[in-house]
C-alpha cells in the first residue's frame, strides 16, 4: 500500500508517518516546515519526503499519483496566530484542503483521511456530538470547517470516500513547545521543567478533553481501512473526558501565574464519541494523568 501523508513533519503527522511504515506502507511526506510553534521537524528516512507548499497544485500534484490512501493533516492550526494572520490561515487550511482533494480525485486515491479540529462545535454544549451545528468563534475553526464542507463535497459528486476526523486537543511526544501559543500540555510541562510558573490564560475554568496522539494514530489508521463507513461523515476523536485548565495545572506544578483571556476560545470542550465507537470499535488508550505523572 501506498500512503500520502500531508504534515507528515509536524507533531501528529509524523506520528501517522512512523506507523505506517511499521505497517509496510510506502510512505510519501509533504510539508513545508512551516509551523511556528515546531521546535522541530521530524522527517522519517524511511519515506519519500518532500518540503512542498501543500496548497501549490502544480508542485504538489504529481506526489499523489499512485497513492492509495491521503492523509491530509497539514494546516496553519494555533487559533491566535490565525486570528493575526487570517490569510495564510485560508490558504494553508482552506486551498490547502481543495488541492489535496482534487489531487485526490484525479489519481483515484482509495480513501481520503481529513484531519479537523474540535474547534468547531464553539460553545454548543458539551459532551459535543457530531449532529451539532458549527459555531466557529475564530478563522482556524472557520477554514478547518470549509474543509470538511469540502470532503462531504467530494464524497457526494465526485464518488471520493472521504472521512473526517475532530481532534479534541491533541498532546504526547514530539508536542509543539514554542511560542506563548503552544498547545498547553507541552508548555506547561516545558515552563515546569525550567523552574517557571505555568501560565494560566484567564481565569482558567475552561475544560478541555485532551487525547494522546496514539489514539489519533489509531482513528486514522481505521478510518483508512475499515470497510462498510458511511462516507463524507465526520467523526470525533476525544477521550471523553475534560479538565479545567487550573486542572491540568495542579497535575504538574502549584507554581502558576494567570495572563489575559484571549479572544474567540471556547469555554467547555468534551467529546461524545459513541459514533467512532460503533463504528469504528475504537476507544481511547491512554488517560491523560497517568500519562504526565510518567513524563514530568
Amino acid at each position: 500500500m501506498k500512503s500520502l501523508v500531508t504534515g507528515g513533519a509536524g507533531f501528529i503527522g509524523s506520528h501517522l508517518v512512523d506507523r505506517l511504515i511499521d505497517l509496510g506502507h510506502e510512505v510519501v511526506v509533504i510539508d513545508n516546515e512551516s509551523s511556528s510553534s515546531n521546535n522541530e521537524f521530524y522527517w522519517n528516512p524511511k519515506a519519500k519526503n518532500y518540503i512542498e507548499d501543500v496548497s501549490d497544485y502544480y508542485s504538489t500534484e504529481y506526489l499523489y499519483k499512485d497513492v492509495d490512501y491521503v492523509f491530509h493533516l497539514a494546516a496553519k492550526s494555533r487559533m491566535q496566530p490565525a486570528i493575526n494572520n487570517p490569510i495564510d490561515t485560508v490558504k494553508t487550511n482552506t486551498v490547502g484542503t481543495i488541492t489535496a482533494l482534487e489531487c485526490a480525485k484525479k489519481y483515484n486515491v482509495k480513501r481520503f483521511i481529513y484531519s479537523s479540529t474540535s474547534s468547531a462545535y464553539g460553545n454548543n454544549p458539551s459532551p459535543q456530538i457530531e449532529a451539532y451545528p458549527n459555531d466557529c468563534l475564530n478563522i482556524y475553526s472557520s477554514s478547518k470547517t470549509a474543509g470538511e464542507n469540502f470532503c462531504k463535497v467530494y464524497s457526494r459528486l465526485n464518488g471520493l470516500k472521504t472521512i473526517t476526523l475532530r481532534y479534541f486537543n491533541v498532546y504526547g511526544d514530539r508536542q509543539p513547545l514554542k511560542g506563548e501559543y503552544a498547545p498547553v500540555v507541552g508548555l506547561f510541562l516545558k515552563q515546569n521543567k525550567n523552574g517557571k510558573p505555568l501560565t494560566i490564560v484567564g481565569d482558567g475554568t475552561q475544560r478541555r478533553d485532551f487525547t494522546h496522539v496514539s489514539d489519533i494514530v489509531e482513528s486514522n489508521i481505521l478510518a483508512a481501512t475499515l470497510e462498510d463507513l458511511n462516507f463524507g461523515s465526520i467523526y470525533n476523536v476525544g477521550f471523553g473526558k475534560n479538565y479545567s485548565i487550573i486542572e491540568l495545572a495542579k497535575m504538574i506544578s502549584n507554581n502558576v501565574e494567570y495572563v489575559p483571556a484571549r479572544p474567540g476560545e471556547a469555554e467547555d470542550i468534551m467529546s461524545d464519541t459513541h459514533k467512532l465507537e460503533l463504528d469504528f470499535k475504537w476507544k481511547p488508550q491512554v488517560e491523560l494523568q497517568k500519562w504526565i505523572m510518567e513524563n514530568k
